[in-house]
């Protein structure tokens, strides 16, 4: 075994049961990563001089496969259940060791690094990856080191990725060969059997969910964040596909962060130092922002290119998944804000995709309304690669991003409740979905009209306007927005079909409400009022 590269003083991979592995190289540059990558045949370099691999099996998260070690520690906090899977102490230990014993003789890849852009919530971590372009994304996607700081960095947190490993379920009490495994008494992370890079920093995005609120009172939060030139921060929440990153790249604004961030008593920092943007259907026309910043030392995954060419990527092609990404440094963003971190939000945008066109393009909350939302998470997605399929499918994810919380929602609900109410935190409902129809027989909202709602309500000029409440949902909907027509502003007005507006509304707000019956008998009346007022209850 040889150590190459840039190894700090006291490291030593023995400390976490890793020995006679082969050479072991340290913190390389990602143009070394890149070399390393297409020399060992694992990809290929597109036109852009992005590095493109593929996940292989995996091209997404599988969240019935992640596991939370169940001990003293953790056993009275965690949220147990389908979203943190318990796992015996004793079965992460063999899992780790078994681990330990596949990894002997291979050579391994180090990325030293950290979370949290404000140093006082900094925790260092280190990634042992059996590849180099998972390491390449752990230098994209995490906090930085200066070269000066690497002699002396000492870890808080590892995480070992070993894609080759495939778990025995009869023997490490897995669901299938693939696992997600951490443990907050080790302050370990196990990834095996999945090559996707999302496993990686969803892992320590759980482990910072986990920490923070507990222990610091930091509310962690699924979202991005920008900042505008009068140092007025705005966050975006919403699940995958309903634009935190789209909305948050804005050439008027600096970018703080596109996926997690928290909110201290000091303001908004990013978790990260990077991005990982959903790149299907990508343009330069509709993501400028986003197109420049697939360069040399960005890694897309799971893309095709164009028919005829070796390099040319085929942003529409969806023959892998619809999940093909990208991850790349903030730095590739033009004008991100250095350092990554802002003041109290002065607004708050929960995103959705509603696929039945059912909610306005925008629309303000109340502070119950925001509480209720938030711990609804609504989005609803549309199976466009199933043959046949066309009704959309109505998803739930508490508090926007429910597969990373250890903690009960309620525990971040409550947190975001005090911390709006104390700062003024004007809230807004930005439907990014359907209008004239559900999926199939409306259309999508154009991005354009969305980006200029969302203007609007940051420079002000939605708060004198009128404002009409749904009957439904009960939200305030604007009746006048610069650069949109009023038409769309109310979603019932733009239904040729009146009588079916109202019954879809209806049905998706019993959908609420029975979503809810889990938070009920917790939640405030506040937030009970808040509930939609469908004529059919749950």
């Amino acid at each position: 075994m040889n150590d190459l590269g840039l190894k700090p003083t006291q490291a030593d991979l023995a400390k976490i049961g890793l020995a006679n592995t082969g050479d072991v190289y340290w913190n390389l540059e990602p143009a070394e990563l890149v070399e390393h990558t297409l020399v060992n045949g694992q990809g290929v370099l597109a036109d852009s001089g992005a590095l493109a691999v593929d996940t292989g099996e995996f091209t997404g998260r599988s969240p019935k496969d992640k596991f939370c070690v169940k001990d003293a520690k953790t056993e009275n906090t965690v949220w147990w259940g389908d979203i943190n899977i318990p796992m015996a102490p004793d079965t992460f230990e063999r899992l780790r060791q078994r681990m330990a014993a596949y990894l002997m003789g291979r050579d391994l890849y180090v990325h030293d690094a950290y979370a949290c852009a404000d140093p006082e919530f900094r925790l260092n971590l280190r990634l042992v990856a059996e590849y180099p372009w998972s390491a390449l994304f752990g230098n994209n996607m995490f906090l930085r080191l200066a070269k000066d700081e690497i002699e002396g960095f000492e870890p808080e947190w590892h995480i070992i990725c070993a894609p080759g490993f495939h778990a025995d379920p009869a023997i490490d009490g897995t669901r299938q060969h693939n696992f997600a495994a951490m443990d907050f008494t080790r302050k370990m992370i196990l990834i095996g059997g999945t090559a996707y890079t999302g496993e990686i920093k969803k892992g320590i995005f759980s482990v910072l969910n986990y920490i923070l609120p507990q222990d610091r009172g930091v509310l962690s939060m699924h979202c991005s964040a920008n900042i505008g030139k009068d140092g007025d921060t705005a966050v975006f929440f919403g699940l995958s596909g309903t634009g935190k990153t789209t909305l948050s790249a804005d050439p008027q604004r600096h970018l703080i962060g596109d996926d997690e961030h928290g909110w201290s008593a000091k303001g908004v920092f990013n978790f990260e130092g990077g991005c990982y943007a959903k790149a299907i259907d990508l343009t330069k026309e509709k993501e400028p922002e986003i197109w420049d910043a697939i360069r040399f030392g960005a890694l897309l995954e799971n893309i095709n290119f164009m028919e005829g060419t070796s390099t040319k990527v085929d942003f529409s092609d969806k023959s892998k998944t619809e999940n093909t990404r990208v991850s790349y440094p903030i730095e590739h963003i033009k004008g991100h804000a250095e350092p990554s971190r802002g003041g109290h939000p002065k607004n708050i945008f929960f995103l959705t995709c509603d696929a039945y066109g059912v909610l306005p393009p925008i629309s303000r909350l109340d502070a119950g309304q925001a509480m209720y939302w938030f711990l609804s998470g609504y989005t609803a997605k549309v199976a466009g690669t199933e043959a046949g399929i066309t009704e959309p499918k109505t998803v739930f994810s508490a508090c926007f991003g429910a597969p990373f919380l250890p903690l009960h929602p309620t525990k971040y609900a409550d947190m975001l409740g005090k911390l709006m109410k104390e700062h003024g935190v004007h809230v807004w409902l930005v439907n990014t979905g359907w209008s004239g129809g559900a999926y199939g027989t409306g259309e999508r909202m154009k991005l354009r009209l969305t980006r200029a709602m969302v203007s609007a309500a940051l420079q002000g000029q939605l708060d004198n306007v009128d404002y009409v409440k749904h009957p439904v949902f009960g939200v305030s909907m604007p009746t006048n927005c610069p650069e949109v027509p009023a038409e769309i502003l109310d979603p019932r007005n733009t239904w040729k079909d009146k009588a079916a507006y109202d019954a879809q509304a209806d049905k998706l707000a019993t959908a609420f409400q029975t979503n809810f019956n889990k938070y009920r008998d917790n939640a405030s009346e506040e937030i009970v009022k808040a509930e939609p007022a469908a004529r059919v209850k749950a």
